[in-house]
C-alpha cells in the first residue's frame, strides 16, 4: 500500500488538531470553501498519483538500466545520498513551476488558497504528475534504484505536509539547513518580497546556496498576487490553463505565442505585464521611498 493512502487518517487527525488549535487565532484557522477546495484536489492528485505510479516506474527502470555508476540499494550509506539527492532534483521542479508559464499552470492551484494551514498542503495539483517525474530521471542514471527513489518523494511528500501551518513559529538553528513552517509560510506569501523564494522540500540549503531564500519578516499574505475568487476544484486546477490558451489564441506574434507558454508567469507580449521580480523591486523602492519620508 503507498505510504501515502496509509497516512491518509493522520492527516485527518491532525487537520482536526490544528483546527482546534487555531480556533480564538484572528485570521488564521480552517474556513470550510477554501478547506473543501484543498480536500478535493488533494483527493484527484492522490488518484492521479496511483493511476500514474506504474508508469513513472516503468520509465525509472528503463533509465536504471543505463545507470553510471552501481550504488548498493541495501546499503544505509545509500539512503544518505538519496534523500538530499532527491530534494536537489524537488528544488529545480518546484522552482521552474514558479519560472515557467507552462509548469506554473499546473502548480497554481497549490497556491491559490487564501488560508494558510495543514489542508493547504493537500491542495495538490491535478495536471503535474503527467511530467513532474522527469526531473527525477538523473537519479536512476546515477545508480539509485528507482523503489528507493519513490519511496524517497513519499518521504519528501510527507515532511512537507507539517511545514504547512501558522501554529509553529520560527525554530531556531534547525532552520539553518532544514525547510520549516516559517520558510514555507514565505513561500506561500503573494507579498512581493515573497514572490518566488523558498523552493526547497526537506531542505532549505539550496535556497541559500542559489538565491532564492528569503527570511520571514512580517506575516504573509497568502493566495496570488491576483486570486481566483473560485473554490470549484475545477476551476482551480484549470484556470491557468485557460489563460494560456487564450494568451496564445490572441498573440501577435510566434514570439508572443511562445512566450506565453514558456515565459515567465505574467509576461504580457504588450510590454504591460510585470514579473516577480519586477513586482519586488517595486516595493522595495516604494519601502525606501517611505523609509526617506
Amino acid at each position: 500500500m503507498s505510504i501515502l493512502v496509509m497516512a491518509v487518517p493522520v492527516f485527518v487527525l491532525t487537520m482536526l488538531i490544528e483546527w482546534r488549535l487555531s480556533l480564538g487565532h484572528d485570521g488564521r484557522g480552517y474556513w470550510l470553501k477554501d478547506t473543501a477546495a484543498s480536500l478535493s484536489m488533494g483527493i484527484g492528485n492522490l488518484l492521479l498519483i496511483l493511476t500514474l505510479k506504474m508508469v513513472k516506474l516503468a520509465l525509472f527502470m528503463a533509465v536504471y538500466e543505463y545507470r553510471l555508476i552501481e550504488l548498493p540499494a541495501e546499503a544505509w550509506w545509500v539512503w544518505l545520498l538519496m534523500i538530499p539527492a532527491e530534494d536537489f532534483c524537488y528544488y529545480w521542479y518546484h522552482r521552474t513551476a514558479h519560472e515557467v508559464r507552462l509548469f506554473w499552470a499546473a502548480h497554481v492551484n497549490h497556491h491559490s488558497a487564501t488560508s494558510y494551514n495543514l489542508s493547504t498542503a493537500l491542495r495538490q495539483s491535478w495536471t503535474s504528475p503527467f511530467y513532474s517525474f522527469w526531473f527525477w530521471l538523473p537519479l536512476p542514471l546515477l545508480g539509485f534504484h528507482p523503489l528507493m527513489m519513490v519511496t524517497a518523494q513519499a518521504i519528501s511528500l510527507l515532511y512537507q505536509y507539517w511545514i504547512h501551518t501558522e501554529l509553529i513559529e520560527k525554530m531556531g538553528a534547525f532552520e539553518w539547513v532544514f525547510n520549516t513552517p516559517s520558510h514555507h509560510r514565505v513561500h506561500h506569501g503573494s507579498n512581493p518580497k515573497y514572490l518566488d523564494c523558498n523552493h526547497g522540500g526537506i531542505f532549505i540549503i539550496w535556497d541559500r546556496l542559489f538565491g532564492t531564500f528569503q527570511e520571514e519578516e512580517e506575516r504573509p499574505v497568502y493566495g496570488l498576487t491576483v486570486n481566483i475568487e473560485s473554490y470549484n476544484p475545477f476551476v482551480v486546477a484549470f484556470h491557468e490553463w485557460r489563460a494560456i490558451g487564450r494568451d496564445v489564441w490572441g498573440a501577435q506574434t510566434w514570439r508572443g505565442r511562445f512566450l506565453y507558454v514558456f515565459g515567465p508567469p505574467g509576461w504580457r507580449e504588450d510590454g504591460t505585464g510585470k514579473l516577480a521580480k519586477d513586482l519586488r523591486r517595486e516595493a522595495l523602492v516604494a519601502a525606501e521611498l517611505e523609509a526617506l519620508a
